[in-house]
């Protein structure tokens, strides 16, 4: 029973406990280089010009690649301890899955079938790896550059070398792509119907992805998905079908691609980052105006944020019911902490307003009781 366990075999060749332990040692070191390579090539790109974000993820990654391959090579010599001769091929060739031989197109998977479609889907890494570095180098003196750009440009590559890694592997797996498609192409005009919305996801995220007018890192100004209350948010991702946001309140949102195309949205990282926001502030009847005039702008001037060069309106936009309703027009920087800001602005205004005893007045209301009701109740009385 011993035997049994300490004895199988692997395709062609035997294997024992002593081949495991081998691999065992082979597993412990590709993980001790592993990290080696890490702390190595972090130290090492930290005192030369690649100083560029991203680079050493990517440079990690082909090395790590390179390293599977190297354990991968060695690891399979460990069949020597049980085998006079390995050929690789032989061990390539064996099958796992063996063809009916009353069926001539029955299904069969090697080794060799499962090797190459591994092999295709490393190539399609190292090659994105590759244009990721390709592209960093070649646009990092280019103001018009950033995070998002990259991330449109990487993603469209993605797509592209792993439609063509699907396509292959297929093909290095026996399938006949054209019987397949047209074999399922009543089924595929069915299926399409009832993904028409997933579809038109799919069409936003690539629009998005060419256009540029929404990048990774915005910060943007879209309706709630919960609610009809316009949020602001910051996009951390666009995938094919949906992008991937963040609100203020830190929390993450997935949103279909179809609503940054089809609805109205706002990006404060589009074009300029100078915008004029407003505060509204009621006073009483009877306030001084230029007073109040003269505070709604050193509250505005008070805060470090607000563009001093830009010049500070104050209006009275109305009459209203209870107050004299006024409007404090500023510049400032689009943020992400914008609405802090404005906030801390409201919070200087209240203590001007208090120390120069401008009063603002909350909504009342006068209730008008007839005489002669007043009469029935004191004769009920």
């Amino acid at each position: 029973m011993m035997n049994l366990f300490l004895d199988f075999k692997i395709g062609p060749y035997n294997a024992s406990f002593w081949v495991v332990v081998s691999w065992i040692i082979v597993v412990v070191f590709t993980i001790i280089i592993h990290n080696l390579i890490q702390r190595y090539v972090r130290k090492h790109l930290n005192i030369t010009n690649l100083r560029i974000k991203g680079t050493k993820i990517t440079t990690l990654r082909i090395l790590n690649q390179l390293l599977y391959v190297f354990s991968f090579i060695v690891a399979f010599q460990a069949f020597r301890l049980e085998n006079d001769a390995i050929s690789l091929s032989e061990f390539l060739s064996y099958d796992i899955i063996a063809a009916n031989p009353d069926n001539e197109g029955s299904f069969s998977l090697s080794f060799i079938d499962v090797l190459a479609v591994i092999i295709i889907f490393t190539i399609s890494r190292f090659l994105i790896n590759i244009f990721r570095i390709y592209i960093v180098q070649r646009f990092k003196d280019n103001p018009d550059f950033d995070e998002g750009t990259k991330f449109v440009y990487v993603q469209l590559a993605k797509y592209i070398i792993y439609t063509f890694a699907v396509v292959f592997s297929l093909q290095a797996l026996g399938f006949n792509l054209s019987v397949l498609l047209a074999g399922s192409a009543a089924l595929l005009v069915g299926f399409g119907f009832g993904v028409q919305d997933m579809f038109r996801d799919m069409m936003a995220g690539i629009l998005l992805l060419f256009e540029g007018t929404i990048k990774v890192g915005d910060i943007i100004r879209v309706n709630n998905p919960n609610s009809s209350e316009p949020m602001v948010a910051r996009v951390l991702k666009i995938n094919v079908r949906t992008t991937k946001i963040e609100s203020r309140d830190g929390n993450t949102l997935i949103i279909p691609n179809s609503m940054l195309t089809q609805n109205e949205v706002e990006n404060w990282s589009f074009g300029s980052d100078l915008t004029r926001f407003h505060i509204n502030v009621g006073v009483a009847y009877g306030s001084d105006t230029e007073l109040v005039r003269e505070l709604l702008k050193r509250a505005a001037l008070a805060h470090p944020e607000v563009k001093k060069t830009k010049p500070i309106l104050v209006r009275m936009i109305d009459f209203g019911d209870n107050a004299l309703e006024m409007q404090l027009s500023f510049w400032a920087d689009q943020t992400w902490q914008v609405e802090l800001h404005k906030s801390e602005i409201r919070f200087e205004i209240d203590r001007l307003f208090r120390q120069h005893n401008i009063n603002i007045p909350f909504p009342q209301r006068t209730l008008h009781i007839p005489k002669e009701i007043k009469t029935a109740r004191s004769k009920e009385e």
